[in-house]
């Protein structure tokens, strides 16, 4: 299936028909995408700024495995939702430069946040050892991929 014919495929998907033809539905949608990304960048700006020196007082193993859980339930989310918002318009979203930012922040901050998680410094500092570089770098990352992708996600709609 070429770029065209799966663009058309998924402003056919029910669900976008659906919004499309229903301003609350649509609403409703938006509402949530907005609600998931409070909690992704709700969850993960914290814990950032904590593994980069900030409120030291608040142990890591206390904070990261939750706030990373609730980061990820957020993104998940976040997709969900962002999916049924880009259905409704795909041909117009695939050419909008803001859209394709924001998505490749977003594979950058997934990639990221899995790279992290998958390094021993990681484990390391969630059992209450120090803070590494490699998880400091990996928080600054993160916190710039994380506001990059909300600036670029509400600079769709001025496109």
């Amino acid at each position: 299936m070429s770029g065209p014919d799966f663009l058309a495929w998924i402003a056919a998907w029910p669900g976008a028909v659906a919004m499309r033809g229903s301003a609350t539905l649509y609403l409703f949608v938006n509402a949530a995408h907005i609600l998931s990304i409070g909690l992704l960048v709700g969850a993960i700006l914290p814990l950032d700024l904590r593994l980069l020196g900030f409120f030291g007082n608040v142990p890591v193993g206390a904070v990261g495995p939750f706030l990373s859980r609730m980061a990820a339930a957020g993104l998940l989310l976040a997709i969900v939702t962002g999916f049924c918002l880009f259905s409704v318009r795909p041909v117009a979203y695939a050419g909008n430069i803001a859209f394709l930012t924001k998505i490749a922040l977003l594979v950058l901050g997934i990639a990221n946040a899995l790279l992290l998680h998958l390094h021993p410094h990681w484990r390391a500092a969630i059992e209450g050892g120090s803070l590494s570089m490699r998880v400091r770098i990996a928080a600054f990352v993160s916190f710039s991929v994380w506001v990059g992708a909300v600036l670029a996600g509400r600079w769709i709609g001025f496109l």
